[in-house]
């Protein structure tokens, strides 16, 4: 399984690993990205699974998947505020809250190159990353905008 880094300043100014709703088309993006980054690059993310949400994925550890998305680089000047907006959104309130949706970590994404580059991804909280592999419906091929036709009838 592909390790967990963690950055000693939780507001490391990383790239973000988007995957879902953040994705250029999605709804999302148009709310919380747009005019705030500098580059937005194909990219996945090994050993995750991606499940089926809500209207939304979560992003859940799992062995010899992958997540398929896109690194987003902050503009100058807009990480701060970028980074507290993504945190709101994923209702993440810090490292181990037992409030937590999704947990903010520093994971190893991959570009088409190859070439590793270290990220903030949101992955479901421990308890609910249990649930959703217990009795959850994966997304085949993990890959958030292929879900309507890749999800089982």
């Amino acid at each position: 399984m592909t390790s967990v880094v963690r950055p000693q300043d939780p507001t490391a100014p990383l790239p973000f690993f988007v995957y879902g709703t953040l994705r250029p088309g999605e709804v999302n993006h148009e709310l919380f990205l747009r005019g705030r980054t500098v580059s937005e690059e194909p990219a996945t993310l090994p050993d995750v699974a991606l499940y089926d949400g809500p209207g939304y994925p979560f992003a859940v550890e799992g062995p010899g998947a992958a997540v398929v998305g896109e690194l987003v680089t902050a503009a100058p000047g807009a990480y701060g505020v970028l980074l507290a907006a993504l945190d709101r959104l994923e209702e993440y309130g810090g490292p181990g809250r037992p409030g937590n949706v999704y947990d903010r970590i520093a994971r190893e994404a991959l570009r088409p190159d190859g070439a590793r580059v270290l990220a903030w991804v949101y992955l479901a909280s421990p308890l609910l990353a249990r649930d959703l592999r217990e009795s959850g419906t994966e997304i085949p091929g993990g890959d958030w905008l292929k879900r309507v036709q890749d999800l089982p009838s």
